[in-house]
């Protein structure tokens, strides 16, 4: 008789917090725990690199993944949340959402939750807005609407989109990064995987812990 293979669980969906803001760009826990949040879309390669390097240092990050994206590449979704990271929703193709009609605003945040409900069994845990660091009213509204309490945004970012050099991502994010502090990063920058054994070894000297944006607010 053929083995059977087992059975995933779905992925861990979205939650409420009651207490923090519609939009969370920071814990207020006061642990000394802070969440590295990566755009998820370019070089396969590259994320995969930045996973086993948050891997090796103990790290576990959140990956707010586009859906054009997962159609190219939909082995990486089981990748983010079998190495224990947090996988959420980036819109379906990065455009400017906050600008675009509510039909094709929420056409953009759905297509993308359904991608990844086919890929894993859940919407992802986190909604965070393309091209913007927060959602207008009517954005967060719609990602209510498709499911999301709360946008996902940040209080530091490390501009590593413009490809400015791994040390001067790794000053960014050291200047401006504390205690319950969400960051901003991306896939696809070869700049951001030379950073990141130095961002975490920052991190590390300070005390600060990097953790999925889940439990960096539970």
């Amino acid at each position: 008789m053929a083995s059977r293979q087992p059975r995933r669980r779905p992925a861990p969906g979205p939650r409420a917090f009651p207490g923090l803001p519609e939009q969370i760009a920071r814990s207020p826990r006061g642990r000394r725990e802070v969440a590295l949040t990566f755009h998820g879309q370019g070089d396969p390669a590259t994320a995969r690199a930045l996973l086993a390097e948050a891997e090796r240092a103990g790290a576990r990050v959140t990956v707010l993944a586009v859906g054009t994206w997962l159609d190219a590449y939909p082995d990486l979704a089981r990748r983010v949340l079998d190495g224990g990271h947090d996988l959420g929703n980036h819109t379906l193709s990065h455009r400017t959402v906050n600008a675009l009609p509510e039909a094709e605003a929420y056409a953009e945040i759905t297509g993308c939750a359904d991608r990844l409900r086919r890929l894993t069994g859940g919407i992802g845990s986190w909604f965070r807005p393309s091209r913007a660091a927060r959602a207008t009213p009517l954005v967060a509204r719609l990602a209510r609407r498709a499911g999301y309490p709360h946008v996902l945004s940040y209080d530091v970012d490390s501009l590593d989109f413009t490809s400015p050099g791994a040390p001067a991502i790794t000053r960014k994010v050291a200047a401006e990064v504390r205690a319950g502090s969400v960051v901003s990063l991306h896939f696809g920058y070869a700049d951001t995987v030379a950073a990141l054994p130095a961002v975490l070894e920052e991190l590390h000297r300070r005390g600060l812990r990097a953790v999925t944006t889940t439990e960096l607010l539970t």
